[in-house]
């Protein structure tokens, strides 16, 4: 029997470890640091408890105490842990959950602070719907805290004094001119922990369920459709009114105050900072026009195939890596418009997918969870869901291709009822359903979906860029791919070359990695049979 190694959701062998273009080697390593990490909450159970006591302000006949481990919630870059409240009686919840990041998914080893950024950004970005947005339905917050010893609960949930202080500064900062504290007040931790924390409500069944459960069975049903697409057009306009003067993520400074100072910070930035790709995009670093935003996107694929050491499997294939991100870098003033280079910039939910949507029966929209790599991009980024007909951006081709089509037309004949709907108080800043339809007609769609796909960006530029500017056959194409190629850097020959040795050298340690498992197994085997 062929030797199976495990990553974290699913075994492999060794064959299809060499044909993976994901870095195995990374994945490898993930179920032992999930373990670790599981093991160090585990055994820090009392301090989960006594922390989510803090921030719900528990009296003395009040407990709380963490779910078992199989109730966990792991997902691809958090685990939520689900805390039961015990002695609570009316309104209060029955249970919350305390999310942490997973820093062995973020970049916490390979950039230390990766997950503390990702938690401010979050966590601002609740704040900031809380206070401009309250009709988007999403989970209490009770409090956050972060590894550097900075914590904050909720106003309405502190003692008297704590809240006069607040209240204290909040006058002073409008008397000076400065930003005023938000709703949530900084406060001393008993007891700690090595990592940050956001602790909000536990969505109950009754209060709706993950779209992703009756997605696939459901989708065909045109009413719940429409009812979800009214929901998310709602929450996409709602946050779109108030415009942003950079391409940014909101952050929060240790005296509970929102900046404007943070990288867009997308789960892309973090995934490949985790392979020790750099991105050379700072987390200070702010963008005031599209193009520059654009550019420094494209520049970390390129990295990504710098750095990468499986990103080119042979002479041919990195020739046509090397030759679309020079036409990708090339085409870039056709997808964008020069009256919007600098603005309006939107707040963005990125990471708007069905297991983040909770809806009732009739697929309205109930909650909102997981505000994560929510950014300010330009207009023109913002689009339908790309899962529309329950495919993946780069497989929507032939027939999937009319299906999304029809989809996309559906979804914005309800997107602009809504911007009609919307009050004009101070005069709208901009038409969104105009700048949306623009992009669908002028491929903008799949050039930005391209950007933030680096696994992706090869598919969707044959199918969707590509045929816009010129019908190729292979052999057609083979010739644009190698005359193209060399524009991409001055040393692209050289490049290619060490990139193939990069390659032999990866699959000669994947082969390691798989030799020194089976020949553990045989020992482990024979240490078993009886002498």
């Amino acid at each position: 029997m062929s030797t199976t190694l495990p990553l974290l959701h699913r075994q492999i062998t060794l064959a299809s470890a060499l044909d993976d273009d994901d870095n195995v080697l990374q994945e490898l390593q993930y179920p032992e640091q999930r373990i670790q990490f599981f093991t160090y909450l585990l055994t820090n159970r009392s301090a989960i408890e006594a922390i989510v006591s803090h921030h719900l302000g528990l009296k003395r006949k009040q407990t709380c105490r963490i779910g078992e481990v199989k109730e966990w919630i792991s997902g691809s870059f958090n685990v939520c842990i689900p805390v039961y409240i015990e002695g609570w009686t009316g309104n209060a919840p029955k249970r919350v959950l305390i999310r942490f990041p997973l820093p062995y998914k973020v970049g916490e080893f390979t950039h230390p602070g990766n997950a503390e950024e990702k938690l401010r950004c979050e966590a601002a970005t609740f704040l900031w719907i809380q206070e401009n947005c309250p009709s988007i339905p999403i989970p209490h917050l009770w409090g956050f805290g972060f590894a550097d010893g900075h914590h904050f609960t909720a106003f309405e949930h502190i003692p008297l004094f704590p809240r006069l202080i607040w209240h204290a500064r909040r006058l002073l900062s409008s008397i000076f001119g400065y930003l005023p504290p938000c709703r949530y007040v900084a406060r001393r931790v008993a007891r700690s922990l090595n990592t940050g924390y956001l602790i909000m409500d536990y969505v109950e069944s009754t209060e709706g369920v993950m779209l992703s459960d009756s997605w696939e069975a459901l989708r065909h049903d045109k009413t719940r459709r429409n009812n979800l697409f009214r929901g998310l057009s709602r929450i996409i306009l709602s946050i779109a009114q108030v415009p942003f003067p950079q391409i940014v993520s909101l952050t929060l400074d240790n005296n509970g105050v929102i900046k404007l100072t943070n990288r867009p910070l997308t789960l892309r930035l973090q995934h490949l900072e985790n392979e020790s790709i750099p991105t050379n995009i700072g987390r200070d670093l702010t963008y005031s026009t599209t193009d520059s935003y654009l550019l420094d996107l494209l520049a970390y694929h390129d990295s990504r195939l710098r750095f990468s050491p499986n990103s080119v499997r042979d002479e041919y294939d990195g020739q046509a890596q090397l030759s679309i991100l020079t036409t990708m870098r090339a085409l870039l003033p056709h997808f964008t418009n020069r009256d919007l280079c600098r603005g309006p910039f939107v707040l963005t939910l990125t990471d708007l997918h069905q297991s983040n949507i909770f809806v009732d029966s009739d697929w309205n929209i109930k909650c909102l969870v997981d505000l994560e790599w929510t950014c300010s991009r330009p207009a023109e980024m913002l689009h339908p869901p790309y899962w529309l007909t329950g495919r993946g951006v780069d497989q929507l081709g032939g027939e999937h291709l009319d299906a999304f089509s029809d989809m996309y037309s559906e979804f914005m004949n309800v997107f602009e009822e809504e911007e009609r709907s919307l009050p004009a108080k101070g005069g709208k800043p901009f038409n969104l359903t105009h700048i949306l339809k623009k992009g669908w007609e002028r491929g903008n769609f799949w050039y930005f979906h391209a950007l933030d796909n680096p696994k992706g960006l090869y598919n969707i530029f044959l199918d969707h860029i590509q045929p816009i500017f010129a019908k190729l056959d292979d052999t057609g194409l083979a010739e644009f791919e190698r005359t193209i190629a060399p524009y991409w850097s001055a040393d692209a020959t050289e490049f290619l070359a060490k990139k193939i040795q990069d390659k032999e050298v990866y699959e000669s340690q994947l082969r390691d990695a798989f030799d020194a498992a089976s020949n553990t197994q045989v020992e482990d085997t024979s240490s078993s049979r009886p002498g």
